[in-house]
């Protein structure tokens, strides 16, 4: 009996669970929207798998990236002009669908500030 219960369970864990396809967001040209001082912003960025060049409205920022697996990566900025930017970003992609990924990130070591969004691929 705890066999059977024990197998059902992990065939309805299989139906959930969550199929990405990362390896198509390595390279492309991405939107990025949030919310900054209760205001809609866009960030655009270019990714060619081991650099992302940002440009977030009239500044440009580039980035090297270390992929740690096909789903999750380290971002770290080339020329970081503060303290903060020095941090490596951590970076996990949780979904995928046709052209965009949700994703969380934070700084690496700082687990416990986690964030959340969703980001789109146009190219």
């Amino acid at each position: 009996m705890k066999k059977g219960l024990f197998a059902i369970f992990l065939l309805l864990l299989s139906c959930y669970s969550t199929e990405r396809n990362c390896l198509e967001f390595h390279q492309g040209t991405f939107d990025f929207e949030t919310i900054v001082n209760g205001q809609l912003d866009t960030s655009r960025f270019v990714r060619n798998g081991t650099t992302e060049i940002e440009y977030y409205k009239a500044q440009v920022d580039t980035a090297d990236i270390r992929w740690v697996n096909d789903c999750e990566c380290i971002l770290t900025k080339r020329n970081p002009t503060s303290n903060q930017d020095k941090r490596p970003i951590q970076i996990k992609i949780l979904t995928t669908q046709k052209n965009t990924y949700t994703f969380e990130y934070s700084l690496v070591g700082d687990a416990k500030n986690k964030k959340r969004g969703t980001i789109k691929k146009i190219k």
